[in-house]
């Protein structure tokens, strides 16, 4: 597996405050995952992590971003516990589990297995299958996605880093 190198400044920064500086721009990350209508689950979640600001920010960054249904389709409880003020730092790391530093398409995948590091500093893996392109266990359902500032992966699974907060059953 051959891993892609992306910048490891931003997990820093990420882990640290959750935010880096710079205004706006006009089709932002966070501005295009709004305009597509279904990723209010995941917006929400950044909000509530303090993260929004980030990906308003400079980049470049690529957002492997759930759609609402997965997130809906997490174990019962799950989301909400993590929407918990007490679990901030879970929900950050649940989140920061989805960006990486630089702009990563799918045509920049020129092996069929590879790697990418996340910002929490945990790799992602990549895998071509024919046309379609997996980042774990999530399907990019919808690839490619330019923003001013990244790339967006519409993708058909929450990605969960190896510990995260479990509902109390």
């Amino acid at each position: 597996m051959r891993p892609i190198q992306t910048g490891r400044a931003i997990a820093a920064a990420f882990l640290s405050a959750g935010l880096c500086a710079g205004g706006a721009l006009a089709a932002d990350l966070v501005e295009t995952a709004r305009a597509a209508e279904q990723f209010s689950i995941f917006l929400r979640a950044a909000d509530a992590a303090g993260m929004t600001a980030m990906l308003k920010g400079p980049g470049p960054f690529t957002v492997f971003a759930p759609t609402d249904e997965p997130f809906r389709a997490l174990p019962a409880g799950t989301l909400d516990m993590l929407l918990l003020p007490e679990n901030l730092a879970q929900l950050k790391k649940v989140l920061g589990y989805h960006v990486t530093a630089g702009r990563l398409t799918t045509r920049d995948l020129t092996d069929p297995l590879s790697s990418v590091v996340m910002s929490i500093n945990a790799p992602v893996t990549l895998k071509k299958e024919g046309s379609a392109v997996l980042a774990n266990e999530a399907h990019i359902v919808t690839p490619d996605i330019a923003a001013d500032n990244g790339v967006v992966q519409f993708i058909d699974k929450v990605l969960l880093p190896a510990t995260t907060v479990q509902p109390r059953t």
